[in-house]
């Protein structure tokens, strides 16, 4: 199937500080491009992958599960590690998943991780019968574009494949498990109004993970795709920083791109 418009994979071959951005459930790379962009042209390299069954069409993720997903990330996460001196984590919704999997699997190879509205738990009510609904309802209503700032579209899916949210449910139960093994630098950006993923998953993460370095920051004029609503520059500036701090030589690389 033909990727759709917008929700292409981006990569940018940088210096040696690479970050690795990680979308969300049932959307797409589009929905963190222009913070890759932002980060590409402060000098530094980037993977944004596109997840499998994702930007096509929603009967195609249907096929895959967490383990697909998560295979893909940390593939791409191995080539930046293959190249990079330092490597960083971002990522949206189910992409902070993810990006926290990655950090509790990896350690010290990854510098920091940078979390937006991070999914902790399926809280559909009916989420605890997905277990046998997933063989009689192929889909349920989209969770996609979630945005305050009119005028911005997420490119994502319309519906929700029961099968995939089955085993996005089993994932982020194993994720919040593994949350104790996260002990990486952490900035945590948040919407107080999201319409996806309620706040107390960000205050699960925070009460769960090993990490002492741990910054939170709270993105009051956004819903849940918050890289693509009204606090995105603020979330690609705060995280450039982070980079900075941590990494020491990003900042100057950023001031001499005008960045």
């Amino acid at each position: 199937m033909p990727v759709l418009p917008g929700a292409e994979p981006f990569r940018h071959e940088g210096g040696e500080v690479g970050v690795l951005l990680c979308h969300g459930f049932t959307g797409s790379p589009q929905s963190l491009r222009p913070w890759a962009e932002y980060l590409a042209e402060r000098g530094l390299s980037v993977s944004l992958p596109l997840l499998p069954g994702h930007g096509t069409r929603w009967q195609d993720m249907q096929l895959t599960g967490w383990q697909d997903w998560y295979a893909e990330v940390d593939r791409a996460l191995r080539e930046l590690l293959d190249r990079c001196e330092r490597v960083f984590v971002f990522g949206l919704s189910m992409g902070g998943a993810l990006t926290l999997r990655l950090a509790a699997k990896h350690g010290d190879a990854i510098s920091g991780i940078v979390l937006v509205n991070p999914a902790n738990k399926v809280h559909d009510p009916l989420a605890f019968a997905l277990p046998v609904a997933r063989h009689f309802i192929r889909s349920t209503p989209g969770i996609a574009s979630d945005i305050a700032k009119p005028g911005s579209e997420e490119v994502g899916y319309d519906r929700v494949p029961t099968r995939a949210a089955h085993s996005l449910r089993n994932f982020l139960r194993l994720v919040d498990s593994e949350l104790p093994q996260v002990t990486q630098p952490v900035l945590l950006l948040h919407s107080p109004q999201d319409h996806v993923v309620p706040p107390v998953d960000s205050a699960r993460v925070l009460a769960r993970v090993s990490s002492t370095d741990v910054t939170e920051t709270l993105l009051e004029q956004s819903y849940h795709v918050a890289t693509l609503d009204h606090d995105a520059e603020r979330i690609f500036a705060d995280s450039f920083a982070f980079v900075g701090r941590l990494t020491g030589s990003v900042s100057r690389e950023g001031a001499a791109s005008g960045g």
